[in-house]
C-alpha cells in the first residue's frame, strides 16, 4: 500500500567506503552533517547516522562531515567535522542498529582533514599535525590515547598498511607519498612523483604469501605505479612496475580521444574475485569452455588485476603477475580485457569491488552518480553485453541544507522544496515515483510551484516582490502576505491562481492570473478583504487535490478558503461573480480555542490540533454541522512527548480523503472508516504508520501528498518517497493506497453482510435472494476453475428501487407451514422464481466455510455466514410473518448463530482460514428488541423464540432476547413468566425451589411453591421455608414478617431471593428496586412490574419508566429506548419525536428534569425506517409528526442518507432519497351529513390529513378527543331556510415545511375523527329489514 519506493539520502561529497558482513555488504559515506548507509548490491538505505547524535549542541548548519574510516575489524565508523570527531559501531543485532562508540574533540584551532581506523588504531590529520590514537577500554568506556604526534603538512589522505607496520600519507595536489613508521611516527621515506597522487591502496596482506607491504599509487594521469620493498632493506619502497593503461587502450575515433585526466584506475580485490571465481567453475557442467578456462587461469595464476574506466564508459582491465615471486623483478603485464560492449555511463571518481547478488556475481559500485552494477564473470571476461548490468542508483541529490517545507501543486504533480538556504523545484514522474529537479532559488520566504512542477514563483518579506522564475523574470509588488499558495482556476483556463493573505488585522486575499511558458505573464486581478465579523487566527486554503481527481466535477462551485476564528468558529468561502467579493458558505462552531495547526481537505473536512492539559488534541470536523451532527467526526488526545509537525490532505478520485499526521519520528495515515453494524469502531482510523527512526536520523522536518497517492517525508536534508511502485505490465501488481481506502470506505459489494442485513431490514427479501444466488454462483465457478481472482456479479441497481415488502407475502396462497417457525427444516427443496433453495444455499455455505471470500475481515465474513444461515432458517416463515416480525426473527436467528460460533471451535474444512471469535453477545440490541414490539405476529415470535431455547426457556434467555419488553399481551406475559419460573425450577439436577420463586411470586401463586418446597427434601431451608409460607400473606402480620425476611436476605447478599420475599410480602416497588440497584436488572424489573400489576399504566412501571428507563435513554443517546418507553406510557407523540427531534428538544417537553445527554447517535439508518411506520400509526404519533418540521425531517433523511453513504450501501442511500414521501398537511371540508358507518372506539376511516395517511386503511385512536382544542373553522351551520352552506373551497398551506402547517393538518385530523366516531353503524340487517319493509 505505502512502501518505501525511493530514497534521497544524498550524493557522496567524497570518497566511500565499504563493510563486508558474513552476510551481506554495506556501503557508507557522508553526505552533508550524516553517514548515509547503504545495502551496497541494491543500494538500499538501511539508515542514517547524525553528527549531531554524538555532539548534540553543535549546529548541524554548520556540522558538515568532512572525513569518514571504517575499521572492519572492530565494525567502527569514525567521521569528523571541524575538530570533532564521533565514533559508532555496529550492533551485533541488526544492521540498523548503531550504537554510538565514543568521541574526540581536538582545540578548536585544529580541524581534522583525514583519517584511518583500523584494528582499534585512528589516525588523524591536521592542516599542521599528524596523529594516531590507541583505544583503550577503561571501565567498558573506550577511549582514545595518543600515541604520537608529529609536525606535517596538511594531509588530504593517511592509509594504515594491512600490518600496521606503516602508514601512507599525502596531501592534496602534492606529487610526494610520505611513509611513516606507526608505533613511532618517524617518516622513513618520501616517494616523488611525476604528477600529483590522486590515490593510494595498499594490496591487501591476503592476497601475499609474506608479510612485506606492496603500496599501489595512481597520478594524475591514470598511471599506476607498484612500488615494492627491497630485500635488504625492507622499509624503503622501491618502484617496481609502472602501468600506463592508456597505452593497451583500444583505438578511439577523433571524437572519442581517450582523456587520462578523466580516466580512473581501481584496484579489483583478488581475493574476492577468487572467491567467485571459484564458485563459477565449481558449479559449471563444462570446464573445457572457453570462457570457463579464461576464469581457470585468472584463479591459478593469482594474478593482480587493474581497472581504467575512459570518460566515454569503456572498460581495460590489465593484470600484473610475480608480484609474490621473490625477487619480484620480473613483473608481467597483460592485458585481460578491453570491453566496448560492456560499459559504464562515464567514468567514475570512485569504484569498489563488494559481493553480489549471488555467489555467482560480483557488484561493481561506483560514484558519482553513485550506482552499483552486476558483474557476471563468464560474460564480463568474454566481452559481452550480460556481463554488467544496472542493478541500482541513488538520485543525485547535492544539496546539504535542511529541509524546513514542502509546497505542491493543487494536483501533485509538482513540488518545491523550501530548504534553510534556498530550494528546487521538481516535477512528479512515472506515478509518483520518480522526482526530477527543474529549477532552484537561493533565497526566498514564499513558494509556489506552477505548471506541474516546470516553474514557480517566490515572495520576498523585504522586497514585497513576488517574483515569477521564467525567462525573463515578472515582479509584481504585492503587500505584506503571511501566506501565499496555489489554486486551480474554473474551468480550462490558461492561466493559475496565487492567492495571498496581507497581514493586516483584517486580512484581503490578492488574486494573481499566473502565466507561465513562452509568452509568461503575472498581473494582480484583484484584493478584497474577507467580510470577517471576529478576530481569524488563520486564513487557509481548501486543499484542491480532490477537485482534478473528481471526473466531471469542473463546473461545481467549489469552497476555496478556511477562516478559523479565535472561537473556533470554522468559515468557509467562495469568491463571487467578476471577482467582487467574498461569501460565506457554511460555519462550523468547534468551540475549540488556542488552534495550533489546522488542514481543510477538498471534501471540507477539517483536522484542528490544540494544545490541552496533557498533551494535545487531535480532532477531525465535517462541514455539514446540522441538529443531526455536530461535524465532529474523530477526537483524539496525544501525548507531549510527540508533538505533531505537519499535517497534509490527500484525495482518492471518488472523493475520499486521507490525512497524513508528521511526528518527531513516525507519520500516521488515516482515512475515514465505513460505519459497520458489526463493530464499534471511530469513524476514523489510522491504515499505515510509517516510522523512520531506525532509518532517518533527523527528526521529521514536513511530509507531504504527491500525485498517485505517493507521500513524500523530509527528515533533515534528506527524503524518503513511500507509495507503490507499479508495473504497467503487471496483472497482480501491488494494491494501491486508493484502492485499499476504497476497500474501507468505498461501496460495498452486494453480497457484504452490511448490505445483506440493510436489505433485510428495508424489505428488500427479493434483492437479498437474488444476490445470494448470484454468490452461489460466482463462489462455485471461482472454485471450479481455480481462478486467483474472485469476481462476483452485480445486480442492477434498479433492482434496489423495486417495492417488494415481505408483509405483501402474508398473504401468499403458497405460503408454508408455520411449523417452520419452529426452526424445524422443511426436507422439501422448494425452489422459487428466483432460483433460490435450500440446496443452493447449503452448497454456498460449505463453500464459505472451506475457503473465506476476499477483501473480507474474519469478523465480516463470519457475519455473511450467519446471515446467510439464518435468511436459510426463517426464508421458511416470512409468509407468516408482518415485515417487523421478519426483521426481529433475523436479529434473533442471527444472535444465536453468531454466539454459537463465537464458542465453537473452527471447521476442519475452514483449516483455520477462518476466525470463529468474533466476539459473544450478552443480548440482542433495543434496536431488534422495539421491531418484535412493534409487531403484529408477537404469537409467532413467542413460538420461534421458545423454540431456540429448545423450548426451555430460563430468564437469561428472555433477558437476551427482550421478551418481556415486546410483549403486549398481559396473559402472554403471565403465562411466559410462568413457563420460565417452571423452566428455573427444572434446570438442573437439584429442583431448587429458590430459583423459581421470584416469578411464582410474581404470579400470586406462592401456595404452588409451597408445594415445591415439599418435594425438597434435601434443602436445608425445607422445614422454615413450609412453615412460612402454611401463612395467610393477606393479612398485614404475615407480609410484615415477609418484608422483615426480605431486608435480613439483603444483608446476607441473596438479593433475587430478597426480591421474591418482598413480592411475597406485597411490595413490588421494593422488589423493584432490588433488581434495579442489585442485580442490575432493569429488564427483570420491568417483567415483574408489568406480570404483577396486569397492565402498563401501573404506578411502578410508569416509576421505572420515568426515573429509570428514560433517563439511561437520554443518557445512553439510545432512541430505540426511549421510544418503546414513551410508547408504554401513552406519550407516543414524544415516541414518534425522540426518533427524529434532538434530545434536548424532546427533554423539554418532559415533567422530570434531565440532565445527562449522551451521544445523538443518529447513525442508525433504521431510525428512519421505524419513523416512517409510526408517524402516522396513531392520533398521537400523528400529533408527533406534526411537531417535527418540513425543514427537520428533510435534514434528518439527508443525514440517514449520508449514513448510508459511510455504511458503503450507497444504493440504499439512493433509494432512500428518492423513495422518502414528505408530507405535507392540508385542510379539507367535509359534507356534515351524516355517514352510516359504525361508531368505533379505535379506528377512524377517510381521514384528511396527508397524502401518506389516506392511503392507510385505518389510524388508532390513542387521544381524549374532547379534549383537543379544536384547530379549524367549525363545519357550517344549515341557514334558516334549511340550505347548507356552500362548501368550503380546500385551502393549501403553501409553507413548505412549516410547523404550522403540519399542526393546521392535525387539527383537521382531530376534527373529522370527532365527527366519525359519532356516526351510526352500518348494519347489513337492518339494511335487508328495510328493504323488506
Amino acid at each position: 500500500m505505502l512502501n518505501l519506493v525511493r530514497t534521497f539520502p544524498g550524493s557522496p561529497c567524497s570518497a566511500f567506503s565499504t563493510l563486508s558482513l558474513p552476510t551481506e555488504s554495506l556501503l557508507l559515506y557522508p553526505s552533508a552533517d550524516t553517514i548515509v548507509v547503504l545495502d551496497a548490491t541494491s543500494l538500499r538505505l538501511v539508515r542514517t547516522l547524525a553528527f549531531s547524535q554524538v555532539f548534540p549542541g553543535r549546529d548541524h548548519t554548520r556540522a558538515r562531515i568532512t572525513s569518514l574510516a571504517v575499521d572492519p575489524a572492530l565494525k567502527l565508523v569514525a567521521t569528523s567535522s571541524g575538530p570533532r570527531l564521533a565514533v559508532w559501531s555496529l550492533s551485533g543485532v541488526s544492521v540498523r542498529t548503531w550504537l554510538v562508540h565514543s568521541s574526540l574533540v581536538l582545540p578548536d584551532d585544529k580541524y581534522i582533514t583525514a583519517l584511518d581506523c583500523s584494528s582499534g588504531l585512528l589516525a588523524v590529520a591536521t592542516p599542521s599535525t599528524l596523529s594516531v590514537y590507541t583505544l583503550i577500554m577503561e571501565n567498558d568506556l573506550p577511549t582514545w590515547s595518543c600515541k604520537w604526534i608529529r609536525s606535517s603538512q596538511t594531509t588530504s589522505s593517511v592509509y594504515f598498511s594491512p600490518s600496521l607496520v606503516y602508514l601512507a600519507a599525502t596531501s592534496e595536489q602534492a606529487k610526494v607519498v610520505g611513509i611513516i613508521l606507526t608505533a613511532s611516527g618517524r617518516q622513513v621515506q618520501a616517494i616523488s612523483h611525476p604528477r600529483p597522487v590522486t590515490n593510494v591502496m595498499w594490496r591487501s596482506a591476503q592476497a601475499s604469501s609474506r608479510d612485506s607491504p606492496v603500496l599501489f599509487t595512481v597520478t594524475r594521469d591514470a598511471t599506476l605505479r607498484i612500488f615494492i620493498p627491497v630485500l635488504d632493506s625492507p622499509q624503503y619502497m622501491q618502484l617496481h612496475a609502472t602501468l600506463d593503461l592508456s597505452i593497451s587502450a583500444p583505438p578511439y575515433t577523433p571524437s572519442r580521444k581517450p582523456d587520462n585526466h578523466s580516466s580512473n584506475v581501481f584496484y579489483l580485490d583478488r581475493e574476492m574475485f577468487k572467491g567467485v571465481l571459484a564458485a563459477v567453475l565449481k558449479d559449471a557442467s563444462d570446464i573445457n569452455d572457453t570462457k570457463l578456462r579464461r576464469l581457470q587461469d585468472i584463479c591459478d595464476d593469482e594474478w593482480d588485476m587493474f581497472l581504467q574506466v575512459l570518460p566515454d564508459g569503456s572498460l581495460t582491465v590489465r593484470a600484473i603477475a610475480n608480484i609474490d615471486r621473490r625477487p619480484p623483478t620480473l613483473l608481467k603485464q597483460l592485458t585481460l580485457l578491453q570491453n566496448i560492449a560492456v560499459s559504464l555511463p562515464h567514468a567514475p571518481s570512485y569504484l569498489r569491488v563488494v559481493r553480489g547478488p549471488t555467489k555467482h556475481t560480483l557488484a561493481l559500485v561506483s560514484a558519482p552518480p553513485l550506482s552499483v552494477h552486476v558483474l557476471e564473470p563468464l560474460n564480463f571476461f568474454d566481452s559481452r553485453s550480460g556481463g554488467l548490468t544496472l542493478r541500482g542508483r541513488v538520485h543525485d541529490l547535492d544539496e546539504d541544507s535542511h529541509i524546513k517545507q514542502f509546497v505542491r501543486t493543487p494536483d501533485g504533480s509538482g513540488l518545491a522544496i523550501v530548504r534553510e538556504t534556498g530550494g528546487e523545484a521538481w516535477m512528479v514522474r512515472d506515478f509518483g515515483t520518480v522526482l526530477q529537479r527543474t529549477g532552484r532559488w537561493t533565497e526566498a520566504d514564499f513558494v509556489v510551484v506552477l505548471n506541474e512542477g516546470r516553474s514557480f514563483a517566490t515572495f520576498s518579506t523585504s522586497t514585497c516582490n513576488l517574483t515569477l522564475h521564467t525567462t525573463p523574470e515578472l515582479v509584481l509588488p504585492l503587500p505584506s502576505i503571511v501566506s501565499l499558495f496555489s489554486l486551480p482556476p474554473r474551468g480550462a483556463a490558461p492561466y493559475e491562481c496565487i492567492y495571498a493573505v496581507t497581514a493586516d488585522a483584517t486580512p484581503s486575499i490578492c488574486h494573481v492570473h499566473a502565466l507561465s511558458g513562452e509568452t509568461p505573464s503575472l498581473c494582480l486581478v484583484s484584493q478584497i478583504p474577507l467580510p470577517l465579523l471576529s478576530p481569524t487566527a488563520f486564513v487557509l486554503p481548501v486543499d484542491p487535490m480532490g477537485w482534478l481527481s473528481s471526473r466531471g466535477m469542473e463546473s461545481i462551485e467549489r469552497d476555496v478558503l478556511l477562516s478559523i476564528g479565535r472561537d473556533g468558529e470554522l468559515m468557509f468561502w467562495v469568491p463571487e461573480g467578476r471577482r467582487t467579493g467574498w461569501r460565506c458558505t457554511g460555519r462550523v462552531r468547534t468551540g475549540r480555542t488556542r488552534i495550533r495547526m489546522a488542514r481543510c481537505s477538498s471534501a471540507k473536512k477539517t483536522v484542528l490540533i490544540v494544545p490541552c492539559v496533557d498533551g494535545e488534541e487531535l480532532t477531525i470536523w465535517d462541514s455539514m454541522e446540522s441538529e443531526f451532527s455536530s461535524g465532529l467526526e474523530y477526537a483524539k488526545s496525544l501525548s507531549l512527548s510527540d508533538q505533531v509537525h505537519d499535517l497534509d490532505w490527500s484525495s482518492t478520485p471518488d472523493g475520499q480523503s486521507i490525512l497524513a499526521v508528521g511526528f518527531t519520528y513516525h507519520v500516521e495515515v488515516l482515512c475515514e472508516q465505513r460505519m459497520t453494524y458489526f463493530d464499534d469502531g471511530p469513524g476514523w482510523g489510522v491504515i499505515r504508520r510509517i516510522e523512520i527512526e531506525n532509518l532517518l536520523s533527523h527528526p521529521i522536518s514536513d511530509s507531504i501528498w504527491l500525485a498517485y497517492g505517493t507521500l513524500l517525508v523530509g527528515s533533515g536534508h534528506q527524503m524518503c518517497l513511500y507509495g507503490v511502485s507499479r508495473q504497467l505490465e503487471s496483472e497482480d501488481a501491488e494494491e494501491g493506497l486508493f484502492e485499499y481506502v476504497a476497500r474501507l470506505n468505498g461501496p460495498l459489494a452486494d453480497y457484504h453482510p452490511q448490505m445483506l442485513l440493510q436489505c433485510l431490514l428495508w424489505d428488500k427479501l427479493d434483492v437479498v435472494k437474488e444476490i445470494l444466488v448470484n454468490l452461489s454462483r460466482d463462489v462455485e465457478r471461482w472454485h471450479e476453475l481455480h481462478y486467483d481472482v474472485f469476481e462476483s456479479s452485480a445486480i442492477p441497481i434498479d433492482h434496489y428501487f423495486e417495492k417488494r415488502r415481505i408483509s405483501g407475502m402474508v398473504t401468499s396462497p403458497h405460503r408454508r407451514k408455520y411449523s417452520s417457525l419452529l426452526m424445524g427444516t422443511d426436507d422439501t427443496d422448494e425452489l422459487d422464481d428466483q432460483g433460490f433453495s435450500r440446496s443452493l444455499i447449503e452448497r454456498l455455505l460449505s463453500y464459505l466455510e472451506a475457503t473465506p471470500l476476499p477483501y473480507l475481515k474474519p469478523n465480516e465474513h463470519a457475519h455473511l455466514l450467519v446471515l446467510i444461515q439464518a435468511m436459510l432458517e426463517v426464508d421458511d416463515s416470512r409468509r407468516a410473518l408482518d415485515a417487523n416480525g421478519f426483521r426481529y426473527l433475523i436479529s434473533m436467528r442471527s444472535f444465536y448463530i453468531l454466539n454459537k460460533r463465537a464458542s465453537a471451535p473452527s471447521s476442519p474444512e475452514s483449516r483455520g482460514a477462518l476466525s470463529r471469535r468474533t466476539g459473544r453477545r450478552a443480548r440482542l440490541r433495543y434496536r431488534d428488541i422495539i421491531w418484535a414490539f412493534h409487531s403484529e405476529s408477537q404469537g409467532l415470535l413467542l413460538s420461534a423464540s421458545l423454540a431456540a431455547c429448545q423450548g426451555k426457556m430460563t430468564w437469561s434467555d428472555a433477558r437476551a432476547l427482550g421478551v418481556f419488553l415486546w410483549l403486549n399481551s398481559t396473559e402472554s406475559m403471565r403465562s411466559h413468566m410462568e413457563l420460565i419460573a417452571r423452566t428455573e425450577y427444572m434446570n438442573g439436577d437439584s429442583r431448587d425451589p429458590v430459583a423459581c420463586s421470584l416469578f411464582y411470586f410474581a404470579l400470586g401463586k406462592h401456595r404452588l411453591v409451597q408445594g415445591l418446597w415439599r418435594q425438597a427434601v434435601w434443602h436445608k431451608e425445607q422445614a422454615v421455608m413450609l412453615q412460612f409460607l402454611s401463612n395467610d400473606f393477606t393479612q398485614p402480620r404475615w407480609r410484615t414478617a415477609a418484608l422483615k425476611n426480605a431486608y435480613a436476605l439483603l444483608g446476607k447478599r441473596r438479593f433475587e431471593y430478597a426480591a421474591a420475599f418482598f413480592l411475597l410480602g406485597g411490595s413490588l416497588k421494593d422488589a423493584v428496586n432490588v433488581c434495579l440497584r442489585h442485580l442490575d436488572d432493569v429488564q427483570l424489573a420491568v417483567a415483574l412490574a408489568r406480570v404483577t400489576e396486569r397492565q402498563d399504566d401501573g404506578p411502578v412501571l410508569r416509576n421505572i419508566l420515568y426515573e429509570i428507563v428514560i433517563p439511561l435513554a437520554f443518557k445512553k443517546g439510545n432512541r430505540w429506548l426511549g421510544s418503546w418507553a414513551f410508547w408504554l406510557l401513552h406519550r407516543r407523540d414524544l415516541a414518534v419525536r425522540i426518533l427524529v427531534t434532538p434530545l434536548q428538544d424532546v427533554a423539554s417537553a418532559l415533567d422530570i428534569p434531565i440532565t445527562e445527554f449522551g451521544n445523538p447517535h443518529y447513525d442508525d439508518p433504521s431510525l428512519a425506517l421505524l419513523f416512517s411506520q409510526l408517524k402516522s400509526k396513531t392520533l398521537q404519533t400523528a400529533k408527533g409528526t406534526s411537531e417535527i418540521s418540513g425543514r427537520l425531517e428533510f435534514n434528518f433523511v439527508l443525514q440517514i442518507a449520508r449514513v448510508f453513504t459511510r455504511m458503503g450501501c450507497h444504493a440504499l442511500a439512493l433509494d432512500l432519497v428518492r423513495s422518502w414521501s414528505f408530507d405535507r398537511p392540508s385542510v379539507d371540508t367535509y359534507d356534515s351529513t351524516p355517514h352510516l358507518a359504525p361508531p368505533s372506539p379505535t379506528t377512524v376511516r377517510m381521514f384528511a390529513l396527508e397524502p401518506a395517511l389516506r392511503r392507510r386503511a385505518s389510524i388508532i385512536i390513542d387521544m381524549d378527543l374532547s379534549m383537543e382544542p379544536p384547530t379549524r373553522r367549525p363545519s357550517p351551520e344549515p341557514q334558516e331556510s334549511g340550505e347548507l352552506l356552500t362548501p368550503c373551497v380546500e385551502e393549501t398551506i403553501n409553507e413548505e415545511g412549516d410547523l404550522f402547517a403540519r399542526k393546521a393538518g392535525l387539527g383537521s385530523l382531530l376534527k373529522t375523527a370527532k365527527q366519525d366516531v359519532q356516526v351510526p353503524e352500518f348494519d347489513m340487517d337492518s339494511f335487508f329489514r328495510s328493504r323488506q319493509d
